[in-house]
């Protein structure tokens, strides 16, 4: 069965009939969960079956649970948790530990209900002007500090049986706008981007997803990367990563022209896979046009991505529990 290079949300807390027969007929390569579609550990289970039920396949099934103030499952059903810069800046020497831990609870809590993909880590660099829309989701400021987090982090996540998705790829740290209303450009030379921004991503390339970043790089390109050519060839070649990319969210303000021609271009430009969130099904048959179904080399990534998904290591979830709590009092 051919697979569709896109990924959807939907609605609610189920599927409508209209949702369901266009995902049978659509084939998204997966689906992804926020706030709107979260009441209850039972609903999200039902909803997860239904999801996979309407393409019939194991599709994977995304969700945004970075911790801190990006966190789509909330209590008193799922744990809370600090904003990750201040978990880390908390943590001190421990922050690899402790993000290690927490990571790893997060994805006992999304495999109990059938989700196994998180939108994490976040190896973005932290810079004195970022955005407050990222600043806080950010690990540290420096590259080595960084990726040591994004690799307790992606481990974290793995043990438990769920996929991570690195992000913001090439880098988001620089921007001073928020991308989700309009595009982020950042005049910084290569040469300085390729020692700090860049460098985080290349070396955590062997990940088996990316996020692309909604921000122009005019040393490289006056458009936004997602829909870049160069600067999808930058990534693929001069960064290494050769594994899945996907978009961030084709409909953000970032973004120029009809969602149409922001799904065909961000195909043409390298991009494997399609990110659609808000559930308009109109957009969706949109973006399922434009997509189109994942190439040759789309479906090896895609391949080498899922077969990473594996059942969660056997440790007793209320001792990792304690162990973050002695660690880190409060945290949760």
């Amino acid at each position: 069965m051919a697979v569709g290079a896109c990924i959807f949300g939907c609605t609610g807390f189920k599927l409508s009939k209209t949702e369901f027969d266009f995902f049978k007929q659509s084939q998204p390569w997966g689906f992804i969960l926020f706030s709107r579609n979260i009441e209850s550990k039972a609903q999200v289970k039902r909803l997860t079956k239904e999801l996979r039920e309407s393409v019939g396949r194991n599709a994977p099934i995304l969700i945004d649970q970075e911790g801190g103030r990006v966190q789509r499952m909330r209590s008193p059903e799922w744990r809370e948790y600090l904003p990750a810069l201040r978990q880390v800046e908390e943590a001190g020497s421990l922050a690899s530990r402790v993000m290690y831990l927490r990571s790893r609870l997060i994805a006992s809590e999304l495999n109990e209900i059938g989700i196994d993909v998180n939108c994490a880590p976040v190896a973005d660099l932290l810079k004195p002007n970022t955005h407050p829309i990222l600043a806080d989701r950010c690990y540290g400021e420096t590259v080595e500090d960084v990726v040591k987090i994004c690799r307790a982090v992606a481990t974290g996540l793995l043990d438990g049986g769920v996929l991570p998705v690195v992000k913001h790829i090439p880098g988001y740290g620089r921007a001073v706008v928020d991308g989700h209303e309009r595009l982020p450009i950042v005049r910084e030379s290569l040469e300085v981007l390729n020692g700090t921004d860049f460098l985080s991503f290349k070396l955590l390339a062997d990940l088996p997803i990316s996020m692309t970043a909604h921000i122009s790089y005019t040393s490289i390109d006056d458009i936004p990367a997602t829909v870049s050519e160069k600067m999808l060839y930058l990534i693929r070649n001069d960064l290494g990563y050769k594994n899945l990319i996907i978009t961030d969210d084709i409909s953000m303000g970032a973004l120029e022209g009809s969602i149409f021609e922001r799904s065909k271009c961000s195909i043409d430009a390298g991009c494997d896979i399609v990110l659609h969130c808000n559930g308009d099904v109109k957009e969706m048959r949109d973006v399922a046009n434009a997509s189109g179904q994942l190439t040759l080399q789309g479906e090896e990534r895609s391949k080498f991505a899922l077969d990473q998904r594996r059942a969660p290591k056997k440790e007793t979830i209320d001792e990792l529990e304690y162990e973050l709590f002695k660690l880190m009092p409060g945290t949760n």
